[in-house]
């Protein structure tokens, strides 16, 4: 599917999807619990289809009316449910799940898409080895298909935490091995809202364990269990990302509603930095509004705590007076794409001019021309593709647009409620 776009002004109010992360981890811990819990607008489209899946194959029983799911979950029973995992295109579905997967003595497949077979998860799969997990891969030259099996018994591991999700994986797996604590050390953290996000589920759950005040030491008992629930998941601030980016660019003013800053998602940091640049961020009961009336700065922008902002980002960058330096970001490369990479190649293409670094990007203010660019099927990379083309000059035509609603199902049709130009074409 292509994604045409025209130069657009976007002004108006728009309501926000749920959050992806906060989707997975629900019915991660609905699978887990014992009884059955409630999910509420939960996002289930792409990875939260997967998580979906995933939940069913380790043996929960869901159903769903509308907007809601009920999720039986399976309590202290690991070994249900099916030996193989399709995870499609979601990274963090499968982080996740592989921990719990572990925690039975069935032997599991987890495999997915040519995209999620490049990423890595070797990481996690050696440390859960130490806490007494089994795993072999089926291919030399990348990490997944593998298969992997417990139970873990707990003990004394090292995670790299170049993706949060590792750590967030062995955060919701640990607590409900049977027999001693687990004890992990966290080197290279990235991404740390994530990981506070992963703590604030288990927080809500009543799950006892200590860490130390930068997340690089856990200790987390054992024999403990989670509870079934009842909550709405909150809106997405990754989403929010490209509405308030596009308000900044084109001027706006764009209200979003169904926010919650209290939430610890990390994306809503994306609203300080355009602050920083000049943008104008007015909170009210109606929601949060963001417009610009002026000339917006460039400046050092560090993205470590937001890598999925990167490409929203990026554009935002072509419109900024002076140099933009994106820094501390060094992990985008692991997501769908090495979005540092594809954000250079595809703004180049649109006449921008991009210098790459080991860890992000340097973009100079560039008056952006329609062209024919390329999505690499990353959801992010299409809706900030999209977000270039309502600022370029001339028609530009995005292939791959249909990856949108792996995240953003309603993407084109509210930018097209904001007054964006865009068409859908279907090859």
């Amino acid at each position: 599917m292509k994604l045409i776009v025209h130069p657009s002004s976007l002004k108006g109010s728009i309501t926000i999807p749920s959050s992806k992360s906060h989707t997975i981890r629900a019915l991660l811990i609905g699978t887990l619990a014992s009884g059955t819990s409630t999910v509420r607008r939960p996002l289930l489209t792409g990875d939260g289809a997967s998580a979906l899946g995933a939940a069913r194959n380790l043996g929960a029983k869901t159903s769903s009316e509308g907007d809601v799911v009920a999720v039986a979950g399976r309590g202290d029973s690991y070994n249900g449910g099916s030996d193989f995992f399709d995870m499609g295109n979601s990274g963090t579905s499968t982080n996740l799940f592989t921990s719990a997967a572990a925690l039975g003595s069935r032997r599991r497949k987890f495999d997915g898409d040519n995209s999620l077979r490049s990423r890595p998860f070797k990481y996690l799969l050696d440390a859960l080895v130490p806490l007494g997990a089994r795993y072999e891969r089926e291919r030399k030259t990348g990490d997944l298909p593998f298969t992997i099996s417990g139970p873990l018994k707990g003990g004394t591991t090292t995670v790299n935490g170049v993706s949060s999700q590792y750590v967030s994986s062995l955060l919701f797996s640990c607590p409900l091995i049977k027999g001693g604590a687990t004890d992990f050390t966290v080197i290279n953290l990235q991404e740390v809202p994530y990981v506070r996000l992963s703590l604030w589920w288990l927080e809500k759950q009543g799950i006892q364990l200590e860490h130390n005040a930068d997340y690089t030491k856990f200790h987390i008992p054992g024999n403990q269990s989670y509870r079934p629930f009842d909550m709405t998941v909150p809106a997405d601030f990754s989403s929010a990302t490209f509405a308030v980016v596009g308000a900044a660019l084109t001027g706006g003013p764009v209200t979003l509603q169904g926010l919650d800053f209290t939430d610890p998602q990390g994306d809503k940091g994306v609203f300080t930095l355009l602050e920083t640049a000049g943008a104008t961020v007015t909170h009210a009961a109606e929601g949060v509004t963001v417009s610009t009336g002026g000339t917006l700065k460039a400046g050092v922008m560090d993205l470590n705590p937001m890598p999925d902002a990167l490409p929203a980002i990026s554009v935002l960058a072509c419109a900024l007076e002076g140099e933009t330096r994106i820094v501390n970001v060094g992990h985008a490369r692991i997501k769908e794409t090495d979005r540092i990479v594809v954000m250079r190649e595809e703004l180049t293409k649109m006449g921008a001019t991009v210098t790459e670094t080991a860890d992000g990007l340097i973009i100079r203010k560039s008056d952006l021309r329609g062209a024919r660019v390329s999505g690499r099927d990353d959801h992010r990379v299409v809706m900030a593709l999209a977000l270039a083309g309502c600022v370029a000059k001339g028609e530009t035509v995005i292939d791959t647009a249909e990856a949108a609603a792996v995240t953003y199902p309603s993407f084109v049709d509210d930018f097209r409620a904001l007054g964006a130009d865009m068409e859908i074409v279907k090859e």
